[in-house]
């Protein structure tokens, strides 16, 4: 662990609701012995489908990753918790916001923003077309 993570812990949001906690394995790895990036994208993608999932109660689909930002490598035995809120509803699109916080495996409870990312995902019919959000709260 960097003397950066030692002394910089940040505190988890408290207006954002925890949908996903994930511990990434050796086989999640890249060359240089970080947690791939794209490993990561697909489990922001998963955490984000969470609150959209309670307004569209059907089939959806991640149309847009508006935003992605990486910035802290994830490692090896991490424990990874994806906090997410609704930005927007739209007729047929749901905006959300995730926020990835890492705990080191050995100092557990102090939390380090890894990754933040804004994704929009879409209601569609059985046929893959956008369809009316019936639930829009």
């Amino acid at each position: 662990m960097s003397e950066h993570d030692r002394t910089n812990p940040v505190p988890l949001p408290t207006d954002q609701e925890l949908v996903l906690k994930v511990i990434p394995m050796p086989g999640d790895c890249n060359a240089n012995g970080d947690i791939f990036g794209g490993w990561v994208m697909a489990q922001v993608d998963l955490a984000g489908s969470v609150l959209p999932a309670r307004h569209v109660r059907g089939r959806m689909a991640t149309v847009a990753v508006n935003q992605f930002i990486f910035k802290k490598p994830v490692r090896v035995g991490d424990i990874l918790s994806f906090f997410s809120c609704v930005e927007r509803i739209g007729r047929t699109s749901i905006t959300v916001k995730v926020e990835v916080f890492a705990e080191r495996f050995h100092s557990q409870g102090e939390y380090f923003k890894v990754t933040e990312a804004s994704l929009t995902y879409v209601a569609i019919d059985d046929n893959g077309k956008p369809t009316q959000i019936a639930n829009r709260q």
